[in-house]
């Protein structure tokens, strides 16, 4: 795949971004490798290699409900800067 002018332009566009000559050369310099790399890639030899859909053969592994302890609503509110007997109290953020 070639990179062009043509190219870099589209992709600018596309984000809108703007570029200088010399990002556009840089960019260019970046996307030939890119490509170049993803080429190497197809020399590989990848007759009977079956595709990978999960990294393990594992298949909806859960773990087991336990039921745990809870904290009081008295330690609850203990460390609470502002509270009353049942909630915390905070500053109204929300004015009407």
């Amino acid at each position: 795949m070639e990179v062009n002018d043509e190219m870099i332009d589209k992709l600018s566009h596309l984000s809108r971004l703007e570029f200088s000559d010399t990002e556009k050369q840089s960019i260019r310099q970046d996307l030939e490798r890119m490509i170049g790399f993803v080429e190497k890639l197809n020399e590989l030899n990848l007759e009977n290699v079956e595709p990978l859909l999960h990294m393990s053969g594992e298949v909806n592994v859960f773990r087991e409900d336990k039921v745990h302890g809870s904290v009081s609503r008295a330690e609850a509110l203990q460390n609470a800067p502002l509270h009353d007997t049942q909630f915390f109290q905070v500053p109204k953020v929300i004015k009407k």
